[in-house]
């Protein structure tokens, strides 16, 4: 198959390695090809326009954003280009926030080479990827019923009060968190006293101990 009859693929990773293996499996089937890649919110925004792909891979741990708000970012500028988020973060937690702000579907990066191929087909083909467990969570809170989804603290959590504490679980200080997220330093101060209530904590270093185990582990209990 020509390269321009292809499926044109992008990939948002910060991380070069995991960038390079994405590509490598994506480049080996016949009719996909990566068009490009980025590692920051501001690369991938530039390169999806430049390149118009059909399908961006998108991590949710990115530098410089959030890549829930890259989602967003995409699905209003580019509604055309579908996105896959593909993260090492529990879907659980994640899924449904990037179902609800456009995503096609959620893999969790340490799925199986297949299982990501398969991924990406089921999205370029019109339907919602998300994992069997995901998906029958979804029906559930559909009926009514909403599980332990919501007893997990980090889904009291807004988009925007997850991304403050993913920052601070990184060790950014408020005023570099307020740079980052384009908000007043008074802002950053009022989504920590809010993360602090929702989460029952009464102390910032408490707060930061439980952000830092988070973003190093994925624990939050």
């Amino acid at each position: 198959m020509s390269d321009e009859k292809k499926t044109r693929i992008m990939i948002v990773d910060d991380h070069p390695i995991m960038r390079h293996g994405l590509a490598q499996l994506i480049d080996a089937q016949a009719d996909f090809k990566v068009c490009s890649w980025a590692g920051t919110v501001a690369e991938a925004l530039s390169a999806i326009a430049s390149d118009q792909p059909e399908l961006a891979l998108v991590d949710i741990s990115l530098p410089d954003r959030n890549g829930l708000e890259l989602l967003k970012d995409i699905t209003a500028l580019h509604p055309e280009v579908k996105v896959l988020m593909v993260s090492m973060h529990d879907e659980s937690l994640y899924a449904e926030r990037a179902l609800r702000a456009g995503a096609r579907g959620y893999i969790m990066k340490e799925e199986a080479a297949d299982k990501l191929i398969e991924a990406i087909r089921i999205v370029l083909a019109g339907r919602i990827y998300v994992s069997g467990e995901m998906s029958a969570r979804i029906i559930e809170m559909f009926s009514g019923n909403k599980g332990d989804t919501q007893a997990a603290p980090l889904s009291r959590l807004s988009d925007r009060e997850l991304e403050v504490f993913e920052e601070i679980g990184r060790g950014k200080a408020t005023r570099e968190i307020a740079e980052m997220l384009g908000i007043s330093v008074r802002t950053v101060d009022a989504h920590r006293a809010h993360l602090k209530k929702k989460l029952g904590l009464k102390e910032g270093s408490e707060l930061v101990r439980f952000a830092v185990r988070w973003v190093e582990t994925g624990i939050v209990d």
